[in-house]
């Protein structure tokens, strides 16, 4: 009895204590602090969870795109027909830069056996090579091997480490060299060239894109004293010279005619890869050499001469002009209306055009000289077109109709630098060219299989077919450019920008944010993951340790 009357007054006490603190509740729910103090937590909660999430989603699309491209699936072998006993044809490429590389990852490999031909066994992202001589940016990074990016096309390509030598356009056959180099150990490293190996191969289509070589425009001294910047291995022999004229320079009193010579560094040469070189250097010595050598940064001097009265012709007015306030900013020794007339091992002999229009020699002295000066056609560009009437007469390059296909010969097509055409020719333009042909020989397959399988067909089945044909010929569109802008470093972490977005007209920037834009622009225009997380990695350790100042 005592317990029961006990439970119904804790009751009691307890519905009075519960209905008595039912306003307290409702005043502090109803409070504005403790109305929003949940939403802010849930806001910062879930943005967490998705920065998180997203994290995971790029980690994990990273890690499988660079397991795709290192464990490539089995490829269909080459064979001499199709599985629907047509004949497959065989498509020869030449070349291992923009053009070529472009054709191979579009083309439709298990339509074509496909062979590829180069001395070079690698494809090299050109507009990061200015970034390799000082180190900001390893070669390794930006050279992608040929032999990798074909396992990774669905048909098997058979690859030719070589250089074509000869090109009969009526027999179809291709005459290709492999030159070796034995290696001799002894008191010092020499190098001997063996006996060059020869053979021929034939093909169905020929793409021709072996780019173009350096023009010097015939003055005397360049070929035996500059640096060129268009191979990896350019880039590490400017590295090279560089440290050798630095060092050299050391044990020279300051001040010394010699010590000054041999401390100025020039490029030659105004386009993008001349600027962007000389930009990287000026970095080089401002950012990390004048850490490891106290002083050189008020020694060491960067010209930049250039025969036009100004640098990166193709951007805008205000940009060419914002280049030039950063040069004069950072000290870079520019010379336009400048052309070189002659070199010699110490000096650079050009001739100087003032505003009044009225001409002067000056002596340049260099420790280190690179020239970018421009391109010129291949000797075996040349072979080509004396061996087709229609090219004779073509002397910057190689002429070509709307669909990339020679004038004067039905199963040559010709793309990139060793083309003559209306668009400049860039790595971009390269690009959409090598784009647009694999798909439209893809196009050609189907057509071929089409005309196989009507000339097997009864005639109400042919007569559909070649209506067929008739169609998707008539769809056949030619190649049209679509210039997506231009870029280029400048120096002191600027870059300039010239874009084009569909119809609008061109929209200029310039500066840091331009250069970050710039970072991830280039990132993006690489072939490969593996390149784009190097090239990444390489930029990641030049900001946290600075670039190596070691000669290697």
């Amino acid at each position: 009895m005592f317990s029961r009357q006990l439970i119904r007054n804790t009751g009691i006490q307890g519905r009075r204590l519960l209905s008595s603190s039912k306003p307290v509740f409702n005043k502090i729910a109803s409070s504005p602090a403790a109305a929003k103090q949940p939403k802010k937590a849930g806001f910062l909660r879930w943005t967490w969870r998705a920065t998180l999430a997203a994290a995971f989603a790029g980690v994990g699309y990273l890690t499988y795109e660079v397991y795709r491209e290192t464990n490539p699936s089995k490829q269909t072998p080459q064979t001499e027909l199709k599985p629907n006993g047509n004949k497959k044809k065989t498509v020869v490429i030449l070349g291992s830069g923009w053009g070529a590389i472009s054709t191979l990852k579009d083309l439709d490999t298990t339509q074509y056996n496909v062979i590829i031909v180069s001395p070079r066994n690698y494809f090299l992202f050109t507009p990061l090579l200015p970034s390799v001589p000082t180190g900001t940016v390893d070669v390794k990074s930006i050279s992608d091997p040929v032999r990798s990016i074909a396992a990774q096309t669905p048909g098997e390509v058979k690859y030719f480490e070589a250089a074509a030598k000869d090109i009969d356009p009526v027999k179809k056959e291709i005459v290709i060299e492999h030159k070796s180099q034995r290696l001799h150990l002894g008191d010092a490293f020499t190098t001997e060239s063996s006996d060059p190996i020869q053979t021929t191969i034939n093909y169905d289509y020929l793409v021709y894109a072996v780019g173009a070589t350096v023009n010097t425009f015939g003055i005397q001294g360049i070929p035996e004293y500059a640096s060129f910047l268009k191979e990896a291995n350019d880039a590490t022999a400017v590295r090279a010279k560089l440290f050798n004229a630095i060092e050299a320079s050391r044990l020279l009193p300051e001040g010394s005619a010699e010590r000054k010579r041999l401390l100025n560094v020039v490029v030659c040469g105004g386009g993008p890869t001349g600027v962007e070189l000389a930009a990287e250097i000026k970095d080089f010595i401002d950012q990390d050499l004048s850490k490891v050598i106290p002083g050189i940064e008020n020694e060491m001097t960067v010209s930049l001469v250039e025969a036009m009265p100004n640098v990166l012709n193709m951007f805008d007015a205000k940009l060419i002009q914002y280049t030039k306030d950063t040069f004069k900013h950072m000290n870079i020794d520019l010379r336009t209306n400048t052309m070189v007339k002659k070199v010699d091992l110490k000096n650079v002999y050009a001739s100087a055009k003032a505003a009044d229009g009225t001409t002067s020699d000056i002596v340049i002295p260099y420790g280190t000289l690179v020239w970018a000066g421009g391109n010129t056609q291949r000797e075996i560009t040349k072979v080509l077109s004396s061996k087709v009437v229609e090219q004779q007469t073509a002397r910057r390059g190689l002429l070509v109709d709307d669909f990339m296909k020679l004038f004067g010969d039905d199963s040559i097509y010709a793309l990139g630098d060793c083309t003559f055409t209306k668009n400049v020719p860039t790595a971009q333009v390269a690009h959409q060219q090598g784009h647009f042909l694999a798909t439209h020989l893809n196009k050609l397959a189907k057509i071929d299989d089409l005309e196989y399988q009507r000339e097997n067909s009864d005639s109400e089945k042919a007569d559909k077919l070649s209506r067929r044909i008739i169609k998707m010929k008539e769809n056949l569109k030619p190649f049209v450019y679509q210039h997506q802008g231009s870029m280029a470093y400048i120096g002191d972490e600027r870059a300039i920008a010239d874009l084009t977005f569909g119809n609008w007209s061109s929209i200029s920037w310039g500066g840091e944010f331009t250069f970050l834009f710039w970072k991830i622009a280039y990132v993006k225009m690489m072939m490969g993951t593996r390149n784009r997380i190097l090239v990444s990695m390489d930029w990641l350790k030049s900001s946290l340790f600075g670039r190596d100042s070691s000669k290697e």
